[in-house]
């Protein structure tokens, strides 16, 4: 049998985990001391309210290789092929945990570890599409590589409403954070070959998410899209770039989703996010 298995830096629709059969690895998510198993000892709101009391933003770190194996046990069975999609490998080192896992476990699992070099609603597309190939008679080499040619062409664009989470764990410079909030600039970040930019700065929200879909249409023009928006806290915002997204592109499907707190943690609230996954 074929497992799909991820983890929590994907944003996989609540739908999809059961229609799809994915199963997703939690983050820990640390908080001084105390850690967090993400989605099961903490959701996204006790995640923001702990932000807000303790006025600092928490570490997070990639399931060990240990856990990766205790999860793996949990849900296959001997024998059992394991597809482990992951987050880029240049922003965490989840995939580098599910090789070392891999290893430990030959002979009794077949697990191929993949780099997916995204994130978010990318993972999750990457995910579901692998798993609607499975049903549609595709081998497991067919999968992976239609993963390997796929995942390169996924874009990722993300405005941050503040620079304020990204100063707090450590992404840009104090000075930096300060400079774009006196001057109100809004962060454009791009998702790119695996490794997150701050790419362009404007000057208004509104002008940034209008550059978000500008960006998006300079690449995939009128080509066939599945389109995703994400938002960490935000579903206004989202719900109204989502509106707009849909008379600038060719979209086979539309979706919406919360970020995953994992990466919001770095971004933080009122982030908003365009996903653009080839549909041809």
């Amino acid at each position: 049998m074929l497992r799909i298995v991820t983890d929590g830096a994907a944003d996989i629709l609540p739908e999809w985990a059961k229609e799809y059969g994915i199963d997703m690895i939690p983050v820990n998510i640390l908080f001084g001391e105390k850690s967090y198993l993400q989605g099961v000892e903490l959701d996204n709101e006790g995640f923001y309210k702990l932000v807000e009391e303790s006025k600092r933003i928490p570490k997070t770190s990639q399931p060990s290789p240990h856990q990766f194996v205790e999860f793996y046990r949990k849900i296959a069975q001997k024998g059992d092929t394991i597809l482990s999609i992951h987050i880029t490998a240049k922003l965490s080192g989840t995939y580098a945990s599910a090789v070392s896992a891999a290893e430990e476990l030959k002979g009794e699992f077949n697990v191929i570890p993949i780099d997916s070099a995204v994130g978010s609603l990318g993972i999750g597309l990457l995910c579901r599409e692998a798993r609607k190939l499975e049903r549609a008679g595709k081998s497991v080499d067919e999968i992976v590589k239609y993963i390997e040619n796929t995942k390169s062409k996924i874009r990722v664009i993300l405005t941050l409403d503040t620079l304020e989470y990204a100063k707090m764990s450590g992404r840009v410079k104090a000075l930096q954070a300060a400079l774009a909030s006196v001057l109100n600039v809004k962060p454009i970040a791009v998702l790119s070959d695996g490794v997150l930019n701050m790419a362009e700065r404007v000057r208004t929200r509104k002008a940034a998410l209008e550059r978000v879909l500008a960006m998006g249409k300079e690449e995939f023009g009128d080509k066939p899209v599945y389109l995703g928006i994400v938002h960490a806290r935000d579903l206004k915002s989202g719900q109204a770039l989502l509106e707009d997204a849909k008379s600038h592109f060719n979209a086979k499907e539309t979706m919406i989703s919360e970020l995953a707190i994992s990466i919001a943690a770095n971004l933080g609230p009122g982030t908003v996010g365009l996903i653009l996954y080839p549909a041809e």
